[in-house]
């Protein structure tokens, strides 16, 4: 098969066997998977990474133990949690120390013709839910997951800072929950899809409100977003962080421990309510598609992925 490789900022191609069937996996075939911003920064060095990037993808399982799911199609929850300690237990398989993840930690990922998870791992896709827009659930369960951490009361005041693919999704996730949301960004075809999503929209200026807001949402991808979301919080207010930057963060603290602001760390969510979001029409994916790509032109599809206000990039199976 056709996969992907990343390794010392470089995109090839490369033939590989199909990947092995393990006991209580599923292979399956890809149909569509998205180019996000985790993966350009895995490209730049995040992680050390070095192999088959890839975590949001649409795909048909072509082999399993379990019959009943050959033949559907599937999105996939990206940890692989061992299932047998005390994290897994309790629950929170995502946070397991022996997790491996796919596409970024250990586990080959989605850029490639075939791929495989744990059963455990999959979730069919509503017919009703077209693969270019099942494409966006993985992102929309990592946007949500801020519900499922913080309490969202009606009407509360939140800002998001970042108009990217990320940010323009928690915009309109917060919104779904009844936040009033305004989100800040540089680009103004961005800002223009979520005025549609009908979300108060702002050009983010050098000066950005200080003190202004309860809760703020650092969804700009860049090392400066979370100087600028704990100074756009109010006193004993919440920042969610949300961004994931090859390299260190250099951050004052005293704002943040003066005005007794909250900093939570927010990463991967839960996929059943994100499916729910985007087949009930609450969350509008198919506005952040920008362009697609057959795999075979993975390299090409990495470069226009990093062109300046770009959205989402999608390869084809």
């Amino acid at each position: 098969m056709i996969a992907v490789h990343l390794e010392s900022g470089r995109v090839e191609l490369r033939r590989r066997p199909r990947p092995a069937l393990r006991p209580g996996f599923a292979r399956i075939r890809m149909l569509a998977a998205g180019i996000c911003s985790t993966d350009l920064e895995l490209q730049r060095g995040y992680y050390g990474f070095r192999g088959t990037p890839g975590h949001e993808f649409v795909g048909e399982v072509t082999d399993c133990e379990d019959r009943k799911w050959l033949g559907q199609r599937v999105a996939g929850e990206i940890n692989l949690a061992c299932g047998d300690c005390d994290w897994c237990r309790r629950g929170l398989g995502r946070h397991c120390p022996n997790r491996t993840v796919l596409g970024i930690v250990k586990h080959p990922g989605s850029f490639a013709e075939f791929l495989t998870l744990p059963v455990v791992n999959l979730h069919r896709v509503p017919a009703s839910l077209p693969t270019e827009q099942a494409i966006f659930i993985e992102p929309v369960a990592a946007a949500r997951e801020i519900l499922d951490q913080i309490r969202i009361a009606k009407q509360q005041p939140a800002a998001v800072l970042g108009d990217g693919k990320l940010g323009l999704l928690i915009a309109q996730v917060l919104k779904s929950a009844g936040a009033k949301v305004h989100l800040f960004g540089r680009h103004r075809r961005k800002l223009r899809i979520a005025e549609a999503a009908g979300i108060h929209t702002e050009r983010a200026a050098k000066k950005l409100p200080e003190r202004a807001f309860p809760l703020v949402v650092d969804a700009t991808g860049s090392a400066g977003g979370l100087r600028s979301a704990i100074a756009m919080c109010n006193p004993r207010g919440t920042v969610v962080m949300k961004s994931t930057v090859h390299g260190l963060v250099e951050v004052d603290t005293a704002p943040a421990i003066v005005n007794e602001i909250t900093l939570v760390g927010s990463r991967c969510g839960r996929f059943e309510p994100a499916i729910r979001l985007l087949a009930s029409g609450r969350v509008r994916a198919g506005d952040l598609l920008s362009e697609e790509f057959p795999l075979a032109r993975a390299p090409e599809a990495f470069a226009r992925a990093a062109f300046r206000g770009v959205l989402k990039v999608l390869l084809r199976g």
